[in-house]
């Protein structure tokens, strides 16, 4: 059976009205879920703190192998949403629910293979990228459970990017919250056993990502099946499967490979650190986390373009396709500029807090001293690859966040290592996003606008 269409009296028109009020409404509650998630993720890193400069590298080490799965989900997500917002931009309905249900299915089969893989591969991967004998323990305590509960974040993910496409980004919002709260309280009980629970060190710290996960997609599938029935309760024949998993795909691996970026390229720094050590590999983890929660709105408005700019290219609206690029950027600046000052500032009281060891402590204070000030340009970049994405061309974006991953961090860190060491790592780090933030800005003052037109090109079956 296929449910009715709901009222769409909740979503948002985004080809009307001002478009740097749709961006902050849609980037609001996506900062606030976010910075939950991102919070929890925070906390987590200070509680395996307590437990020693061990367990804190290898979660450091494992953190990048979780985020090409996380990576993955995000961009089959980009891939649904992008032809969710091109077919509400262009008034066409028909295809909403069969493409929700196609895309989380899809989703769903791609993360539990590379999850499986990743189960039974990772020991030579992260031996390979530097991790020693006494971090393995841990790492497998950690990635055991991690791996095995990686799926449940494949729904959550997809379905939020959906809503989110047709302009409805409180939902997402709130149970990203919801699940983040769930982590917070169920760390402290499962890491360090209080009460009834067994002390599980870090394979706590996973679990209790792996349950409030389970509690998203619950929520998430309640309200796609019974309040926006958007999922379809039968598989569709197979050629229309095809098409639809084909439509989602030809933006989705794109949008995969350019999210799948990061986490590789955490994984080259984090491999530069290794070679000065267990503490190093610390601190930069710690840092990293810290930066990444600053720079929750650069990643809201990536998530919050792509609506707009789809809908919008999906309809033919070639300046307000622009002006969403034009705000984007501004409010990066804004936002950037801001925190890279105050993370300047706290960045010896931060380092204290999370370590009583000088060397990891040095790392997390010169990280956060100098990478944060140039945030501007990777926020520049992440949310033009997003609107490209959105508009069907993922090529532009991917081209931008390859040349700042693979070429500018790829291979900077290396050579400011081999002349400067960590400083010149840290310093490599910033550099990447200062060119590649200014490349794409002076690129997009004459790109082309125009949307792909792929959303029409096979009638979906009644």
């Amino acid at each position: 059976m296929t449910f009715a269409p709901k009222s769409t009296k909740s979503r948002a028109k985004l080809t009307e009205g001002s478009v740097l009020n749709h961006l902050l409404r849609l980037g609001i509650p996506m900062s606030i879920g976010i910075f939950a998630v991102m919070s929890a993720s925070v906390v987590d890193t200070f509680y395996v703190s307590r437990l020693g400069t061990t367990p804190l590298a290898a979660v450091s080490f494992s953190v990048p192998l979780l985020f090409v799965l996380q990576s993955l989900s995000v961009g089959l997500g980009a891939g649904a949403a992008s032809v969710v917002a091109r077919a509400a931009g262009g008034g066409d309905h028909d295809r909403l629910s069969r493409q929700t249900t196609d895309s989380i299915l899809l989703a769903v089969l791609i993360v539990t293979v590379f999850a499986t893989v990743g189960f039974f591969s990772f020991e030579a991967i992260l031996r390979f990228a530097g991790a020693s004998d006494d971090l393995m323990p841990d790492i497998r305590a950690y990635l055991h459970i991690s791996f095995i509960g990686s799926a449940f974040i494949v729904g959550p993910m997809v379905g939020g990017n959906i809503l989110r496409a047709l302009g409805d980004a409180r939902v997402p919002g709130m149970t990203m919250v919801a699940g983040a709260i769930i982590n917070l309280i169920l760390d402290p009980f499962l890491i360090f056993g209080i009460g009834p629970f067994p002390r599980m060190e870090v394979a706590g710290a996973a679990l209790a990502t792996v349950l409030s996960n389970v509690f998203a997609i619950v929520v998430m599938g309640w309200y796609l099946v019974h309040r926006e029935r958007l999922i379809t309760l039968h598989l569709a024949p197979w050629h229309e499967l095809a098409h639809s998993w084909w439509q989602v795909l030809r933006v989705g691996i794109p949008a995969t490979a350019t999210n799948i970026a990061n986490p590789i390229t955490i994984f080259v720094v984090t491999a530069a650190f290794a070679t000065f050590g267990d503490a190093a590999v610390a601190g930069i983890g710690v840092a990293g986390r810290i930066e990444f929660l600053f720079a929750i709105p650069l990643l809201a408005l990536s998530a919050s373009i792509g609506p707009i700019t789809g809908q919008n290219g999906g309809a033919g609206l070639h300046d307000r396709v622009r002006e969403a690029f034009r705000a984007s950027f501004m409010v990066s600046a804004i936002w950037a500029s801001g925190t890279g000052i105050i993370l300047l500032l706290l960045s010896g009281t931060i380092a204290r807090l999370f370590s009583a060891d000088p060397a990891v402590q040095q790392v997390i204070e010169l990280h956060l001293s100098i990478v944060p000030l140039t945030a501007m340009g990777y926020g520049i970049v992440i949310s033009a690859a997003a609107g490209f994405n959105a508009l069907g061309r993922p090529l532009p974006g991917m081209l931008m966040t390859f040349g700042r991953s693979f070429v500018l961090i790829g291979i900077g860190v290396w050579i400011g290592r081999y002349f400067y060491g960590i400083p010149g790592i840290i310093i490599s780090l910033a550099l990447a996003n200062i060119i590649s933030g200014s490349l794409v800005f002076f690129w997009m003052r004459n790109a082309n606008m125009d949307a792909a037109d792929s959303t029409r090109s096979a009638p979906i079956a009644k």
